[in-house]
């Protein structure tokens, strides 16, 4: 996560939190993680009033200047949590050392690749949707300006030619078509279906326009799997053709085929069951 490798790379003192021990129900798992400095965090240990005391606990820490402690927490009316178990989370304030093994572990693990080709508005909205799930996800656009535009801490990538992007992506990758021109928007498609191993490729448009890219497929490559293409994306369903809509639910969609794509363990190596807990 991009939080993490930011904040395990900065100059401020960072306290390691981490869920050792689940009794009953709660919110995350044993293992699940934050990185936590006095002004920053990343990961999650749950949210809420656990989250809070987890961060609030470790801060204290941070200005004692202690090594370490343990926090014991029910998760029960007393804190307005309704899970009812118990949680133990360690707390350490990190070494140098431990810094650099943390930030190598987070920066090796491997995630799922996500390719927005195109930095228009839903380009945009798909990055900003796309930000904080667990993948790695990179903004395609040969026009600098609306790279400019893009708020979302995401990867962006300034190139005249964005198929050798999807050229580049490792295996069951996403790809997600959304560019200015509809003769660019059908070359990437084709790029990405040709590929045969994407997780997903979906493609903006309407049904007519499914209709004339299949056409172009016919005409120019029948071998490529038209079965794979998700097109229209998104909102089609809905009728709704507002970004912020149609990101969301291409969203749903992506974690949908990603999802399916580990249900065969050969081909989860950049999947989120690789990711580290809490991340």
């Amino acid at each position: 996560m991009r939080g993490a490798r930011d904040i395990l790379g900065g100059e401020a003192s960072v306290i390691h939190a981490q869920i050792t021990r689940v009794q009953g129900s709660s919110p995350r798992e044993a293992g699940a993680e934050m990185f936590i400095t006095a002004t920053g965090c990343a990961g999650t240990v749950g949210g809420g009033q656990v989250e809070f005391r987890v961060v609030e606990r470790a801060r204290e820490l941070l200005v004692a200047g202690m090594m370490r402690d343990t926090l014991d927490l029910s998760l029960g009316p007393s804190i307005g949590q309704c899970c009812g178990g118990q949680i133990r989370v360690a707390l350490t304030r990190l070494s140098a050392a431990q810094r650099a093994a943390h930030l190598a572990r987070v920066g090796s693990a491997v995630r799922a690749h996500v390719l927005i080709l195109g930095a228009g508005h839903v380009g945009r909205a798909l990055a900003e949707v796309m930000a904080p799930l667990p993948f790695r996800v990179l903004l395609v656009d040969p026009r600098a300006g609306e790279l400019a535009k893009s708020i979302a801490p995401v990867e962006t990538r300034l190139t005249p030619l964005p198929e050798a992007e999807i050229a580049a992506a490792p295996p069951q990758s996403a790809y997600i078509v959304t560019t200015h021109d509809h003769g660019l928007d059908f070359l990437l498609t084709l790029a990405a279906l040709r590929r045969g191993d994407a997780a997903y490729v979906g493609l903006i448009g309407s049904k007519t326009k499914r209709t004339r890219f299949e056409r172009f497929v016919r005409e120019t490559d029948p071998s490529a799997e038209l079965r794979r293409l998700t097109c229209p994306i998104g909102a089609a369903g809905l009728g709704d053709k507002h970004p912020g809509v149609i990101a969301l639910m291409t969203a749903r969609e992506v974690l949908g085929a990603l999802d399916a794509a580990c249900t065969n363990p050969t081909s989860c190596t950049n999947l989120t069951s690789r990711l580290p807990a809490g991340f």
